[in-house]
């Protein structure tokens, strides 16, 4: 048995343990935000109804709350004692429900407000990263007056543009050639004022969830993401059945243990607790990885990675669920960030 499988088991082992002395009572009345104002608002509402049954399936006493579709300050006088947020972009990742949290003195889950507002910034992710010297594609920041020829220079073709705070793939192109870049550009900028191109790193598409916080955070089993056409797009992501998922990955150890040390130095570095999820590209030629992008409100729906991989430590969902919320129980003990 390896180092991480010895290591996977003892954070189930752990989980069980934490589970078999919580108090559901204790949790109070808590609050599952789904929905949401951002371009993934469909995608929180299966991960937040997924969220708010394993809950309700439990014996908590939980309520959806949509902040799409109701003022958030109305969080004020549902008097919950704890948020679970399933949001996930903007509005949600971000920072700012963090710090409406923050100010309603409501523990939540995930990261708190700088984590999440870097997190979904991969600009300034980036910038912290390579600050750390962790491995990540060479980038440049778009604008409509960019030269495209030095663009292409620079980092080579085909090279990826996509918006610089959105998630799920959403105004993510594939470049491969230079004629197609002020195209690309135009849809990653009508979503974000911010529009980022990088270096397209061809190997294998890796993920690796991450839980806990500081130096006791831990890194999950990696997944190895085989998309129909080698297009992880949003359809594929979250509906397509022809998407493969690959748990454990098939590569050598070193490698799985290598991808685990950067996605849990990645999420260190930005400061991020409870939970995350760190996507990696593996290079096919030298077979380093790098860092993507860091998420720090991770789906829950039926085709998410983090469930699978706590699947794997013979966490099942309902408990993942009830698990991560009971994490906010030391938030209540001053432990919030």
């Amino acid at each position: 048995m390896s180092k991480q499988e010895e290591l996977l088991i003892q954070w189930g082992d752990r989980v069980k343990a934490c589970l078999a002395n919580l108090d559901i009572k204790s949790l109070g009345r808590v609050g599952v935000l789904l929905g949401g104002r951002s371009g993934e608002r469909e995608i929180s509402l299966m991960s937040g109804n997924g969220v708010l049954q394993a809950l309700l399936s439990k014996g908590v006493d939980a309520h959806g709350f949509d902040p799409g579709l109701r003022n958030p300050t109305e969080l004020a006088t549902e008097k919950f004692d704890r948020i679970f947020i399933s949001l996930h972009g903007r509005f949600g990742e971000d920072g700012t429900i963090q710090g409406l949290l923050e100010l309603l003195e409501l523990p939540y889950t995930g990261s708190g407000v700088l984590a999440s507002a870097l997190a979904i910034d991969k600009i300034a992710a980036k910038q912290i990263w390579i600050s750390n010297g962790l491995s990540t594609p060479e980038y440049e920041e778009l604008t409509a007056k960019s030269d495209w020829n030095a663009v292409v220079k620079h980092l080579g073709l085909p090279l990826i543009v996509k918006p610089a705070h959105e998630g799920s793939s959403l105004g993510l192109t594939k470049v491969k050639s230079v004629e197609e870049l002020p195209a690309a550009y135009q849809l990653a900028a009508g979503l974000d004022k911010k529009v980022i191109a990088e270096t397209c790193i061809v190997g294998d598409e890796l993920t690796c969830p991450l839980v806990g916080q500081g130096n006791s955070a831990e890194a999950l089993p990696v997944i190895k993401i085989i998309p129909p056409q080698a297009n992880y797009d949003f359809h594929n992501k979250y509906f397509s059945d022809e998407t493969q998922y690959l748990c454990p990955t098939g590569l050598k150890t070193e490698v799985n243990a290598a991808v685990q040390d950067l996605a849990l130095a990645a999420y260190q570095t930005l400061g991020c607790r409870t939970w995350g999820r760190a996507d990696v590209m593996l290079d096919k030629k030298t077979g380093k990885p790098y860092l993507l992008e860091m998420n720090t409100s991770p789906g829950m729906t039926s085709h998410s990675l983090v469930p699978m991989a706590a699947k794997a430590a013979g966490v099942e969902y309902a408990d993942l669920v009830l698990w991560l919320l009971s994490q906010t129980l030391l938030q209540k003990e001053g432990a919030r960030t």
